[in-house]
């Protein structure tokens, strides 16, 4: 079983940034493959960007150059940079992680982008 709390969403300007912070339990955090995914209302669940336990990632189109993952093994922590946030990233933002065939979930934070 691996827990995992979100931090970091809020209130943000269009064209601002934010940093969401995922921690995760257990001791294996290292070889875990970990993910942001977003759901807007009225919308399903995607994927916003994964990284793998050697740090590889992949982005979704809509996010690319602008969001960035990174992890910090020493911490169990994933982050997501948010950068020149538009009105349609708006969403709550969940963390993901896969370990051994199975999938863990936070339980999500709003990011909501808004002047």
């Amino acid at each position: 079983q691996v827990q995992l709390v979100e931090s970091g969403g809020g209130l943000v300007q269009p064209g601002g940034s934010l940093r969401l912070s995922c921690a995760a339990s257990g001791s294996m955090f290292s070889i875990y493959v970990m993910g942001w995914y977003r759901q807007a209302p009225g919308k399903q669940r995607e994927l916003v960007a994964r990284i793998s336990h050697s740090s590889s990632t992949n982005y979704a189109d809509s996010v690319k150059g602008r969001f960035t993952i990174s992890r910090d093994n020493a911490k169990n922590t994933v982050y997501l940079q948010m950068n020149s946030l538009k009105s349609e990233d708006t969403a709550v933002y969940y963390c993901n992680c896969e370990a051994w065939g199975a999938d863990y979930w936070g339980q999500g934070t709003q990011v909501t982008v808004s002047s």
